[in-house]
């Protein structure tokens, strides 16, 4: 089979084209032909490690955590996962050796999961992390749900931060869904668009207007939860449009790696701070998180192309080097390999 692969870290141009054995499938495991896969920022940070040149944690990597396309063999004691059954993967690449660039993955049962009826593969491979990471960030508040659903948000008001981003548009899809009220921040009147058009009930172009004053307007009673992609330079804003017991949901570190935060006025609020890393989050967790990105996709309230507020960007998979560039330049909307036909 085909694959692409990398031996040490650095840029893309480390990734190469290379024929791989078909993998078999163990005890417990599914062996899936992709139709597409995903290209996560995850992917291309492994990639690069903490500098060039350095060892990787396996002889060869094949990079991607999701995916998507038909199972093709089964190993003992699997159920519910039949040869030609549609399927998205997820978290495949994570403490693996074989991720989804690839024209077939073997992974455990777990990770290969039914795509519901009449769900394509483009939007089967795009949910994976993103759609995961964003279920995991809206269900962190205490007094909030385990597993989001219809109406499971309702009352509540979520700030979205960077919501033309993968998980950002996921966030704001997901909290509409649940019944939420959603706000989110743009950098641009493009990205503002594509907010809209994931469901934002309000947005606001944070470099061309007054984001605390907007927010304080549009919430004035404060918001209950912010799914935050850049902590660093968001710490004063969030501060101050929180609402008592209200939580700052952390995925990522854009900006900056530390944060200084105002102790008294959080102590007053009762605010939380909760850090979210996706592939170590508890296995209850990523099991609610796949039930509700199931529920949601089934329910057509989880959606991609421009009309969804994510554009889909395709690449063959030859030209691995080329997708994961894009991913790294901040590419806005979804890259997705072209591995083969479904």
């Amino acid at each position: 089979m085909r694959a692409i692969v990398y031996t040490q870290t650095g840029g893309p141009d480390v990734l190469s084209l290379v024929q791989r054995p078909l993998p078999e499938p163990g005890p417990g495991e599914v062996r899936v032909k992709l139709v597409f896969a995903a290209v996560n920022p995850t992917d291309y940070k492994t990639r690069r490690g903490t500098a060039p040149g350095e060892p990787t944690p396996f002889p060869e990597v094949v990079p991607g955590q999701d995916g998507a396309g038909l199972v093709d063999a089964t190993g003992a004691g699997v159920s519910g996962r039949e040869p030609g059954s549609r399927v998205w993967v997820w978290e495949a690449g994570w403490g693996r050796a074989s991720g989804t660039a690839a024209e077939y993955v073997v992974l455990p049962e777990a990770h290969v999961v039914p795509l519901p009826d009449g769900v394509g593969f483009e939007l089967g491979a795009s949910v994976g992390i993103p759609a995961l990471t964003a279920h995991r960030c809206l269900t962190v508040h205490e007094s909030g749900p385990e597993r989001l659903g219809p109406g499971s948000l309702r009352e509540r008001t979520v700030l979205v931060a960077g919501g033309a981003g993968a998980v950002g548009n996921a966030a704001i899809q997901l909290a509409v869904w649940a019944g939420a009220r959603v706000i989110t921040t743009v950098s641009s009147p493009e990205k503002a668009d594509l907010a809209r058009r994931a469901g934002a009930h309000h947005v606001v172009n944070y470099r061309r207007d007054d984001a605390a004053g907007a927010l304080a307007r549009l919430a004035p009673a404060g918001v209950d939860l912010v799914v935050e992609v850049s902590p660093a330079t968001n710490a004063a804003l969030d501060a101050t449009v929180l609402a008592p017991d209200g939580v700052v949901a952390v995925y990522a570190n854009n900006g900056g790696d530390e944060v200084s935060l105002p102790v008294r006025a959080h102590m007053v609020g009762n605010i939380r701070y909760q850090f979210v890393l996706v592939y170590t989050v508890p296995a209850r967790a990523k099991e609610n998180a796949i039930a509700a990105v199931n529920a949601a996709m089934a329910a057509g309230a989880l959606r991609v192309g421009v009309e969804a507020g994510l554009p889909l960007h395709h690449f063959p998979l030859a030209e691995a080097t080329a997708a994961h560039s894009a991913v790294e330049e901040a590419i806005v909307g979804k890259v997705l390999l072209d591995i083969g036909a479904g």
